[in-house]
């Protein structure tokens, strides 16, 4: 965009009338939860990160010193956590995994892929996860 437009379209756009300007943009709340477990240090470590799960690919065993906050961008992923009923978290969708359960996830199906956002917050240096062998 040239400076002749960059300079001026804000300035037209403020002209407008209230009815005629984009409404601002809000949040959707996808999840709410109150959780038990997150760390209680002066500092906290922020990571998000992405995975993609190929057809029939699964997670380690594993488990999570905090709570994880999963985000499906697409598929529909699967979870099994010890002593609970399995959960299929769908794009859209949102779940947060409990620390200290023995889980793993899986993509059951044999032709989408799965694409996820996870959130989670530890002390400074924590691991993501935890193998167990």
């Amino acid at each position: 965009m040239n400076i002749f437009a960059r300079l001026l379209l804000p300035a037209i756009v403020a002209t407008l009338p209230a009815w005629a300007q984009p409404a601002p943009a809000r949040p959707q709340s996808v999840l709410r939860e109150t959780v038990a477990g997150m760390p209680r240090g002066e500092n906290q470590e922020i990571q998000v990160l992405t995975a993609q799960f190929a057809p029939s690919q699964a997670t380690v065993f594993h488990t999570h010193r905090f709570p994880v906050t999963v985000y499906i961008l697409e598929g529909a992923f699967t979870l099994e956590l010890e002593g609970r009923p399995a959960v299929v978290v769908r794009a859209g969708e949102s779940f947060v995994e409990p620390p200290g359960v023995r889980m793993t996830g899986y993509n059951r199906s044999a032709t989408d892929p799965i694409r996820l956002v996870i959130f989670y917050v530890g002390d400074p240096g924590t691991p993501f996860l935890d193998m167990i062998h």
